[in-house]
């Protein structure tokens, strides 16, 4: 039988529906073992990073009542070393990096990420590589700070919310260097709270504006934007992966676009958001009737 189970538990799970303390199983929010791992949790693992999914063992008797398992030792123990990395971005070509390279430099960052960018990019590769690179060093047993010059080279609204979730699950920190939120922000601290806060207040005004612009749609009876992207197989796919408690985004990297010009692409969070929504919304409504 794989250890991986083992790996995967030498962590907390980081899912607020779960918080399974080290040692145990992920649970559901009935009380029961899970069938496989939190997605936040088993990427803490390197080895895992890349996995779709992690199953959970026999031995810890999935779909049974979940009970607190003994925690392995040196649970709780300090991180060994502290590793800063760097990340600068600009809008466009013409805009240089020079400053934020400086000022990353000073800030004692060891290795810098660097790209450019539009702020609209639904993908940053450098971005994805800092963030890959500090899970990798952390779950290792080493301190990391994600440094930046501001927080708006990270983006705005919801994106910095997600990707501060994303940090938050790794246990690692932010140090931004100037601007409104200038200073270093533990994981745990305050600053993570706000911004997963404004994460699900920025979702939920998605969700209503969506939906009301729906209604409008339909009255007029126009097609609903990007529709054309989704098909069953996907709905399906995409109902299978929220029952797992996978997060608007993990659910989109994990989907693929079948026809249209955006064929081969991953549809974005907000059309896995609509077409989920539609699918409860249809689902419930014969009920109300």
């Amino acid at each position: 039988m794989s250890d991986d189970f083992k790996r995967v538990e030498s962590h907390a799970c980081p899912m607020s529906t779960c918080a399974a303390p080290a040692g145990s199983p992920c649970r559901t929010g009935k009380g029961k073992v899970t069938s496989q791992y939190h997605t936040a949790r088993f990427r803490l693992v390197p080895k895992l990073v890349k996995a779709l999914n992690v199953p959970t063992p026999a031995v810890r008797k999935p779909g049974s009542v979940w009970t607190e398992l003994p925690r392995p030792k040196g649970v709780g123990t300090e991180p060994i070393g502290h590793v800063r990395l760097g990340y600068a971005r600009a809008s466009t070509a013409r805009q240089s990096l020079d400053s934020q390279l400086d000022s990353l430099t000073e800030g004692g960052a060891t290795r810098i990420f660097s790209e450019k960018i539009s702020t609209r990019a639904t993908q940053r590769p450098e971005l994805d590589k800092a963030v890959k690179l500090a899970g990798e060093l952390r779950a290792s047993g080493v301190r990391v700070t994600l440094v930046v010059h501001e927080h708006k080279r990270l983006g705005r609204g919801i994106e910095l919310a997600t990707l501060a979730e994303e940090l938050k699950a790794s246990d690692v920190g932010l140090h931004f260097l100037t601007g409104e939120l200038q200073g270093s922000h533990d994981p745990s601290g305050v600053v993570f709270t706000v911004l997963a806060a404004l994460s699900g207040m920025e979702r939920e005004y998605i969700r209503d504006r969506t939906l009301e612009g729906h209604e409008s749609a339909r009255k007029c009876g126009k097609t609903i934007g990007g529709a054309g992207v989704t098909d069953d197989h996907m709905l399906s796919m995409a109902l299978h992966l929220r029952e797992q408690e996978m997060s608007l985004r993990d659910i989109a990297s994990r989907l693929v676009i079948t026809n249209g010009q955006k064929k081969g692409q991953h549809p974005s969070p907000a059309t896995v958001m609509r077409m989920l929504r539609e699918h409860d919304e249809q689902t419930t409504a014969p009920l109300a009737s």
